[in-house]
């Protein structure tokens, strides 16, 4: 075992709390990876990064809190629970807050923005703990605290990034997060005409593949161009790929849990179709995960 992973938030777009996502869980994306050393990495910043800063302080025991935020774009629900992470208040506490260097406005911009004055009480610059902002060009790969990760431009409006995490201990497989991403080609990203056959090779042999599937097949018909993938687009790119899991991710905010449930059962009745190995899960806050 060499990566942890454990989800808090799993809904994409707005927050959806109420007795019909009580299972699969109502908060925006949020996932916490524990390195083999316990190296804390925080996938997106949406609400459920809220009960993951009270997680960490009850299990800290006053101890320092260090790790690495890394977002995968800008939008409200990627990073709409950062001023109500209570470790940023906490003096002694450190995070790196990485992002893309291709968005209209650097990570560290709109962070800041989303404190003002004018529209959060507590300014950026009143926080206690030490906060550091660090850019990722497409396809960079960089070194952490004990993990490796390699980014990759997806396709999503406004650009997004992807990214692929493995420890450097060797001994476990690989994790890939593409929280938004439009599968299907559209005239709006400008992407190269071999687009996805790069991802199919960068996604190639993961372990864990957590990706978008927002839409059903009916509801993309409507959706082109909004940046989001259909259930069985994203089954079709881990089956390309020879992923070992596919965790489906960033649900519609409309999707009740018996509705999932559904969606869950088309993907695994799809995957036996093929008479394929691969294994589908769908995440739900809480739901633990090793690699």
């Amino acid at each position: 075992m060499s990566l942890r992973v454990r989800f808090w938030g799993t809904r994409g777009s707005i927050p959806t709390p109420g007795a019909r996502t009580v299972r699969y869980g109502g908060n925006t994306p949020c996932t916490e990876v524990r390195t083999e050393d316990g190296w804390l990495i925080i996938l997106d910043a949406g609400t459920g990064i809220r009960e993951l800063g009270r997680d960490l302080l009850q299990r800290s025991n006053g101890a320092p809190i260090k790790g690495d935020i890394f977002l995968t774009h800008a939008h409200w629900d990627h990073i709409q629970g950062i001023p109500f992470f209570a470790p940023i208040f906490a003096r002694g506490n450190h995070f790196t807050i990485w992002g893309s260097q291709s968005l209209e406005k650097s990570v560290d911009k709109v962070v800041r923005d989303q404190m003002s004055p004018v529209v959060f009480p507590v300014t950026f610059e009143e926080l206690d703990a030490s906060i550091d902002f660090r850019d990722l060009a497409e396809g960079t790969r960089t070194l952490g605290t004990g993990y490796e990760v390699t980014s990759f431009a997806v396709q999503h409006p406004g650009g997004a990034l992807g990214y692929r995490f493995r420890a450097l201990d060797g001994n476990g497989g690989s994790l890939v997060y593409v929280s938004d991403n439009e599968l299907a080609p559209h005239p709006r990203y400008g992407s190269a005409p071999d687009w996805r056959q790069q991802l199919v090779a960068w996604v190639q042999g993961a372990s864990v593949l957590i990706h978008d599937t927002t839409y059903t097949t009916d509801e993309y018909d409507h959706h082109r161009g909004w940046g989001h993938s259909t259930y069985r687009d994203a089954v079709e790119l881990a089956l390309e790929a020879g992923v070992g899991t596919l965790v489906l991710f960033h649900h519609e905010p409309r999707r009740t849990d018996d509705q999932l449930d559904a969606c869950l059962a088309e993907c695994r009745a799809l995957v036996q179709d093929r008479g394929a190995a691969l294994q589908v899960v769908a995440a739900a806050e809480g739901l633990q995960l090793t690699i």
